[in-house]
């Protein structure tokens, strides 16, 4: 454009900016016309009816228990502890302006009001895989409106009330469970400690067994022992668990959990325990966090949880593993469904995240593309739907691995529990990783309007940043996952049998070889994408045995050259969780029948897959990809991209959550920031 056009475009862009007549010359006499104003237009309206029926995709999605979600939406709808007025809107959100002591004790009265309409029924004292799943699936939905009550929640009946379930007997069953049910008694989980998180097997806090009066007496040595960051623990707790080594004649027998009564009925802190606020908090400040040290505690011999090894009165220890390092490994068990309903939860607050802002996206308009033309929808720009259609992608998927994960941890065996806990822990890291990086792009996709309180998606990043580093910092969980890849990769090469579980079948056969020019058709194949998958997995399980093989024979320990191969330890474990959600999505994409949503899903399938080849260097770094094919990669997610846009909203309404659970913002934005609710504040 030469500078003349140029000259000639910025003043058309002016003149129509300014309302001008055509003509600018200073004799003219006409006024300055206002713009015309902005107006919202629900997308309902604006956009093309669904092509595939939502409720369908929201089943899928969901995984179960569909009415009861809906149900537990409908009992908070309908009291005020849970409405509250936002810009002129009855949202059902907590109130996060206020101060902490409000808020935990807000936290409390809701907890009542479901007590009251018998929302925890059969929450420890029901078992099997339907009562499991029906109670993961009633606290997902009391995650979406608050991580402060789903914690308090999980802390109560998933923590202390597992831990009573899993590592009691019936003693402890008929004593301890229906008072959990009925929070009639109200318990913590006291694991945690200043000098030790994730390496539990480290944790100072002592019990020793004093046979002469049949107790266990626990004592906090020094200040590094103290139990920390124990949620229920600083206020409303009246029990706790204790995770303690236990001493006994001098011989350490290692980490066991004993219940201890921590608060009188009163209220009042018992005696020889002492307990501190944690303080406020970047986010869940609903839950009272508390410390605690224990002088010289004494509690019943009978108060060890004793399904897996027990005292006799006379200080005899006995259990049925004998190998220690399994015995340790069963007193985990609790945190391996927290690990389960973290990850889960997270997908559910991804979609909440996403809901509101693609919402925004779809009535919020900025800039032209030509002189006189209307402003563009932000989801029409190309640039925003590769911001927040991956990620509606990747949450989707997600959703599937999360749902395999469920049923997986509700059907474990003594047989499956190392199954499962790999992946939990890769499930748990990966999906609140996506969690905080979706609310991240979703906060700065709504602009200033993100940092809003009441607009949620700001403040959801520090009430769920937590969840990195509780039930196991993600990164040391990851280093877990490869560290039994690992495993099992050498005990399939020294027993010359093929590979079982995990999904590592795929070793078994030989190696897939990539086509040399990739076309649309086969970057979209479910066959090219689950071969590039487990070609990257292959290839690195062989790279980590080989490198930690190598420093062996140079004198390294076994241990020192895991540590060593870290760089290859991360890569793996992401290949291994990203082929595993990959492969739960497409099993779901299979089992529907031939139409609409099946497209949808393929087009979802395809952008997960894609998306993850792209943000992955090591399939470059390797050699999987050539830079030719991965500029085609690269070219066709920004193809998926506008292949998905006309489905945005019927894939975020398939999420589920009812619009009294979004925020101002996913609806009239315009109209909640008028004047006429300044005063309605």
């Amino acid at each position: 454009m030469d500078p003349a056009e140029q000259i000639s475009r910025r003043s058309s862009v002016l003149l129509r900016h300014l309302r001008l007549p055509t003509s600018i010359s200073s004799s003219s006499s006409s006024e300055l016309a206002p713009m015309p104003c902005l107006h919202y237009t629900p997308p309902e309206i604006s956009e093309k009816p669904a092509a595939f029926d939502t409720k369908e995709l929201r089943c899928v999605l969901d995984g179960h228990h569909v009415e009861i979600r809906d149900w537990v939406f409908r009992v908070m709808e309908e009291s005020h502890l849970f409405r509250r007025v936002s810009s002129g809107m009855g949202i059902v959100m907590p109130d996060y302006n206020q101060t902490m002591e409000q808020q935990r004790e807000a936290t409390m009265r809701r907890i009542g009001y479901l007590l009251d309409k018998r929302v925890f029924d059969g929450w420890v004292t029901s078992f099997g895989p339907e009562s499991e799943l029906k109670k993961l699936a009633m606290n997902e939905v009391l995650g979406i409106y608050d991580h402060s009550l789903a914690i308090k929640l999980g802390v109560h009946f998933f923590l202390w009330g597992g831990a009573i379930q899993f590592f009691g007997t019936k003693r402890h069953h008929d004593k301890w469970l229906k008072d959990t049910e009925n929070y009639l008694v109200k318990g913590c989980f006291a694991m945690t400690e200043l000098g030790h998180g994730s390496n539990v097997r480290g944790i100072e806090t002592i019990a020793t067994y004093d046979v002469n009066n049949g107790e266990f007496v626990i004592n906090t040595p020094c200040e590094s022992a103290q139990k920390y960051w124990i949620g229920g623990a600083a206020k409303h707790a009246t029990h706790t668990i204790i995770f303690a080594q236990l001493h006994i004649n001098g011989t350490n027998e290692g980490v066991h959990a004993f219940i201890a009564q921590i608060r009188e009925a009163d209220g009042n802190v018992c005696p020889n325990i002492r307990i501190a606020d944690c303080g406020h908090k970047i986010g869940l400040n609903g839950v009272d966090n508390g410390r605690i040290w224990f002088d010289n505690l004494r509690v019943p011999r009978e108060n060890l949880l004793n399904s897996v090894a027990d005292v006799m009165p006379d200080g005899s220890y006995v259990s049925a593993i004998k190998d220690p390092d399994q015995r340790f490994a069963a007193f985990l068990a609790p945190l391996t469904f927290g690990r389960v309903n973290i990850a889960v939860n997270a997908i559910y607050i991804s979609k909440l995240g996403l809901s509101i802002a693609t919402r925004y996206a779809l009535t919020r308009r900025a800039f032209s593309t030509t002189p006189n033309g209307p402003e563009v929808l932000l989801l029409d720009y190309p640039s925003h739907q590769r911001r927040l259609l991956p990620l509606i992608a990747k949450t989707c998927a997600m959703s599937s691995a999360g749902n395999f994960l469920k049923k997986l941890y509700v059907k474990r065996t003594p047989a499956t529990n190392k199954i499962v806990h790999v992946y939990s822990s890769a499930l748990k890291a990966m999906l609140t990783w996506h969690n905080m990086k979706a609310l991240q792009e979703c906060r700065e996709a709504c602009g200033g309007q993100g940092l809003k309180t009441e607009n949620r998606i700001g403040h959801l990043k520090g009430e769920f940043d937590v969840q990195l580093t509780f039930e196991g910092d993600n990164n040391i969980l990851m280093q877990q996952v490869s560290k039994a890849l690992l495993a099992e990769y050498i005990n399939v090469q020294k027993k010359k049998k093929p590979f079982e579980g995990l999904g590592l079948e795929h070793m078994n056969y030989p190696s897939p070889s990539m086509p040399y020019n990739l076309t649309r058709d086969v970057l979209r194949s479910i066959k090219f994408q689950t071969d590039i998958f487990c070609l990257r997995e292959r290839d690195l399980l062989t790279r980590l045995a080989s490198e930690v093989a190598q420093l062996q024979t140079q004198g390294e320990s076994k241990e020192i050259a895991i540590i060593q191969s870290y760089q290859l330890a991360q890569e793996l474990a992401r290949a291994f969780t990203e082929r595993t959600i990959l492969q739960t999505f497409i099993e779901d994409e299979l089992n529907l029948h031939t139409g609409p949503l099946k497209d949808v899903m393929g087009l979802l399938r395809s952008m997960y897959a894609l998306i993850c080849i792209e943000e992955d260097a090591s399939f470059l770094r390797y050699g999987h990809l050539s830079p030719s094919n991965d500029a085609l990669v690269r070219k066709e997610v920004m193809k998926l991209c506008s292949d998905l846009r006309p489905h945005a909203l019927a894939i975020i309404s398939s999420f589920g959550i009812p619009d009294s659970f979004l925020a101002p913002l996913a609806f009239d934005w315009i109209e909640a920031n008028s004047w006429s609710h300044v005063n309605a504040k």
